[in-house]
């Protein structure tokens, strides 16, 4: 079954539906996409953008490591029909279709400058007001982005599943997830197949924009070469063993020129980073002086500075269960209502005319 692109799912009736793993472009969810040169025009520092919306806040979203910009595509177009806001999704560097000279510095200090560096290219020294929300990874250069001032018309923060305790624990088993992943794939189709079927991405319209912002075609001309690329198949990933499945990869003994699809960056070289890209956060998330709204996956992700902070009310919070580290994708409708919510509360926007009488989360 793996040779087609579409499997097959049971429909209430118990008629087989076909799923379609095809890619979706951006344009689907976003109203334009830009190349942005920051620096010296010969830097060769170029950020990929996109953008939504012509009014209200800028809402700068940051993806999580080894995702891209296009993780937002339908949580974006969620927030756009709930409030008036513009949307700012970037890939970060390394990621996506960004291109940087230095493209192995992760540290929080470079991306986050990064980050202010791309919206004022845009917007000037004077941009929007600016709520900066981001998942994973993205959440904490959001809240390092949001601790230095690096942007002074930032008016709100929103982390994604982003909590020091937890991701500290995970950094420990996160190379042996990295040595699990299929190395490469046949087509795009594939690779969105395996995101779905891994559980990696939960949701099918998500996984059919944003894995395109993953996955890279490279050319490949000889066997062995073909054997380095096929993946892991003995690494078990919890409740979806049997999906690391051969039949991903090119056929090993095809010795011709073809085309596989691998991982556009290699997370296992940033290694160095990946302590500083969460120490601290919570007590830097807790010292910003913004409406701070955190939204997990589930209760159990709360470390101890951050489960006083919540008692204390220092900010707001939402679990968002059932759903994996993904959220955004996983469950678009959710944050985009529990985003909404947040951004009227606090009268940051308006509501879109049709949601004006729309009971949303901490509006009350």
């Amino acid at each position: 079954m793996w040779e087609e692109n579409c499997d097959t799912e049971r429909s209430p009736s118990g008629v087989g539906v076909k799923l379609d793993y095809s890619p979706v472009s951006w344009r689907e969810y976003f109203d334009q996409m830009e190349d942005v040169c920051v620096g010296p025009a010969n830097s060769g520092d170029v950020f990929r953008v996109y953008k939504a919306g012509s009014d209200g806040p800028l809402l700068v979203l940051l993806h999580g490591g080894g995702h891209s910009a296009l993780s937002w595509a339908v949580c974006t177009t969620a927030i756009c029909s709930r409030v008036t806001c513009r949307v700012f999704s970037m890939d970060l560097r390394g990621h996506g279709d960004t291109q940087v000279r230095q493209s192995d510095d992760f540290s929080t200090q470079t991306m986050s400058r990064d980050v202010a560096n791309v919206v004022r290219a845009c917007y000037g020294e004077t941009p929007p007001p600016i709520v900066l929300i981001g998942h994973g990874v993205g959440g904490a250069i959001a809240v390092h982005t949001a601790s230095n001032t690096l942007l002074p018309t930032t008016v709100g923060l929103v982390a994604i599943d982003v909590v020091e305790g937890s991701a500290m624990d995970v950094l420990h088993s996160m190379q042996n997830f990295l040595k699990g992943r299929p190395k490469s794939f046949k087509s795009m189709d594939h690779a969105i197949e395996w995101s779905i079927k891994s559980g990696q991405i939960r949701n099918l319209e998500s996984a059919r924009v944003s894995v395109v912002g993953q996955i890279k075609r490279c050319e490949v001309e000889h066997a062995d070469s073909l054997e380095q690329a096929s993946p892991v198949t003995d690494v078990v990933v919890k409740g979806n063993e049997e999906f690391y499945d051969q039949s991903y990869v090119n056929d090993k003994e095809n010795t011709a020129s073809e085309s596989v699809y691998s991982w556009r960056i290699d997370l296992s070289k940033s290694e160095k980073y990946w302590d500083g890209w969460f120490r601290g956060t919570s007590n830097l998330f807790l010292g910003c002086n913004l409406p701070k709204l955190l939204l997990l996956a589930g209760v159990d992700r709360l470390d101890r500075d951050l489960t006083i902070g919540q008692m204390q009310g220092k900010f707001m919070m939402q679990v968002l269960p059932p759903c994996g580290h993904a959220v955004q994708e996983d469950a678009p409708e959710k944050v985009a209502e529990a985003v909404a919510g947040f951004l009227l509360r606090h009268k940051f926007a308006e509501a879109r005319g049709e949601n004006r009488s729309s009971s949303y989360p901490f509006t009350q």
